[in-house]
């Protein structure tokens, strides 16, 4: 049962790293196309010019008195940074690097314990989706030709 269970994981780590592969294969040929990187970062600066996101940023204040344990709004930070080092020929590696870099100042360095860690990685994860969520659905409605 042992050699199931790891041929198991075996299976869901394979798939993850096969949907890596296939999704940087994606992103590479976008990134090589000038007019695409150039429609997408218009589309994307329009969505923070337009306020768009508005209701997201109110989703990531969190509703306590003390100003110290407000959220900061890491994500939107991390997504600012990745826009601006978004240029056309820009490698794939470069946009990583800005989110590793990204990840380790705002929620790996500032953790305390590996319980805080576990704790401000989740917060970290489950904001930044609802994020991406939303710049994805906003793009969709409002700024189609940004998918190219």
């Amino acid at each position: 049962s042992s050699s199931l269970t790891e041929a198991k994981e075996f299976v869901k780590r394979l798939r993850r790293q096969t949907d890596l592969c296939n999704m940087v294969k994606t992103v590479r040929a976008l990134l090589n196309n000038n007019s695409t990187v150039s429609v997408l970062r218009s589309g994307l600066h329009a969505i923070f010019n337009e306020r768009s996101l508005d209701v997201t940023k109110d989703l990531f204040q969190e509703k306590l008195r003390n100003a110290k344990k407000r959220q900061k709004n890491i994500q939107l930070k991390c997504l600012k940074n990745f826009i601006s080092s978004l240029t056309s020929s820009t490698d794939i590696r470069d946009l990583l690097s800005c989110l590793s870099s990204d990840l380790q100042t705002f929620v790996i360095k500032p953790s305390k314990s590996k319980e805080a860690f576990k704790e401000q990685a989740s917060d970290f994860m489950l904001k930044w989706n609802l994020l991406l969520s939303n710049v994805g659905k906003i793009l969709t409605i409002n700024r189609t030709d940004s998918f190219g």
